[in-house]
């Protein structure tokens, strides 16, 4: 069975930093596509930020310039590098991977809080 499980999550005051990361672990062959979706109160789960397994990388407007997507393939890990926050980014964070565990399957980890105060 294969679990992400997210840490790094925190209250911070605008304009500060935050860095959140994301494990996998469990049996499987590969890890492809790994990224980051917000969900804030009252809203719809919404796209932060995704990294193939090339280390292409793509981001949302909302967060391009201030967040930086990275992975640790030898830890099975990945980032989110969030610089210059705002009261708009507080949401509970969701990391999710693409995983060949016999074949292709999305995984999501449990969410991560993130309070931006102004």
């Amino acid at each position: 069975q294969v679990q992400l499980v997210e840490s790094g999550g925190g209250l911070v005051q605008a304009g500060g930093s935050l860095r959140l990361s994301c494990v996998a672990s469990g049996s499987f062959f590969s890890i492809n596509t790994m990224g980051w979706y917000r969900e804030a109160p009252g809203k719809q789960r919404d796209f932060v930020a995704r990294i193939s397994s090339s280390d292409w990388t793509n981001y949302a407007d909302s967060v391009k310039d201030r967040f930086t997507i990275s992975r640790d393939n030898a830890k099975n890990t990945v980032y989110l590098q969030m610089n210059s926050l705002k009261p708009e980014d507080t949401a509970v964070y969701y990391c999710y991977a693409i995983i060949n565990s016999g074949s292709d399957r999305r995984y999501w980890g449990q969410g991560t809080q993130v309070t931006v105060s102004s």
